[in-house]
C-alpha cells in the first residue's frame, strides 16, 4: 500500500480499495482522488470504499476480468468518457491487449448501439496514443 496517501483514520474498506486501485495504477494514480476531495468532500472516500473496497475486491472474478467488464459497461453507457479512458488504461495495465479492448468495444455495438461503440473507440484511441507517447505498450 502507498506511503504517499495518508491512511490515518481511514476504514479497512478504504485501505482495501486504495490497495486495489494502486495494484492497477500505482501509487501516483491514487492521488487523483485528491482533486475530487476539493469539489465534493468525502465523496472520494465513498467511491473508494464501495466500488473498489467492496465490489471490485470481491472474490469470484479476477482483476483482469473485472477491468474488461468495466470497459464493456462504460462503453455501453456511452456517457462516461473520462471513466472509460481510465479503465481502458487499467485494462491494459492488467494485461488486456489493444486488440482485445477493440474487440470488446465492437461487441458493445450489438447491445448498446453504434454511437456508444464509436464513442468507445475514440476514447480508447486517446488512451492508446497516450500510452504510445509515454513509451508504454498500446
Amino acid at each position: 500500500m502507498s506511503d504517499s496517501i495518508d491512511l490515518t483514520g481511514k476504514s479497512e474498506r478504504y485501505k482495501k480499495g486504495i490497495a486495489y486501485y494502486e495494484s492497477i495504477h500505482g501509487a501516483a494514480g491514487a492521488q487523483s482522488f485528491d482533486a475530487l476531495e476539493g469539489i465534493a468532500p468525502g465523496f472520494a472516500d465513498l467511491l473508494i470504499e464501495f466500488t473498489l473496497g467492496d465490489v471490485h475486491s470481491r472474490p469470484g472474478l479476477d482483476i483482469k476480468t473485472r477491468e474488461l467488464l468495466t470497459v464493456a459497461a462504460l462503453t455501453a453507457m456511452g456517457t462516461a468518457n473520462l471513466q472509460l479512458k481510465t479503465h481502458v488504461d487499467s485494462a491494459m495495465n492488467v494485461g488486456w491487449t489493444k486488440e482485445e479492448i477493440i474487440e470488446t468495444i465492437t461487441q458493445m455495438a450489438v447491445y448498446a448501439g453504434f454511437p456508444a461503440a464509436l464513442n468507445g473507440f475514440f476514447a480508447a484511441a486517446e488512451v492508446f496514443a497516450a500510452r504510445e507517447a509515454a513509451g508504454q505498450e498500446a
